[in-house]
């Protein structure tokens, strides 16, 4: 508010009645301010403040990484072919659903339903290999 009157009385010839009323020159000034101190206030980062110190990254095990892809790669193999595709098309290759049902020669809905059901496939097939989700 204070803003809008200081500017009011820096720019004394926007108050003329003839240009127009003074009153929505002061609420359209008021407005634009508003929105100017909210759009600065939306993009500045806010400063961060603490004594301690960021906690290092966890190292990547590249042993694991192979364990476990192995044991994906194991799972999914234990799939049907159909279920396999569906999720190497959606997940693997990272194509939507209505790329995979192109691709696949199939209607989207099927491509919905088969990642349903190969998802559920592979959590059981997972299970029986001994791994925990």
């Amino acid at each position: 508010m204070q803003e809008t009157l200081l500017r009011a009385w820096r720019h004394p010839g926007s108050l003329d009645p003839r240009r127009g009323s003074v009153r929505a020159w002061l609420f359209t000034t008021a407005r634009n301010l508003a929105i100017d101190a909210w759009r600065r206030r939306s993009t500045r980062v806010g400063e961060v403040f603490t004594d301690d110190l960021p906690e290092p990254p966890e190292a990547v095990d590249e042993a694991e990484r192979a364990v476990e892809a192995w044991t994906v790669a194991e799972a999914l193999n234990r799939l049907s072919p159909t279920h396999r595709e569906v999720l190497v098309e959606c997940f693997y290759q990272g194509r939507s659903v209505a790329e995979a049902a192109a691709r696949l020669g199939v209607p989207p809905g099927t491509v919905k339903s088969r990642t349903h059901y190969a998802l559920r496939s592979l959590r059981l097939v997972l299970a029986e290999m001994g791994v925990t989700g």
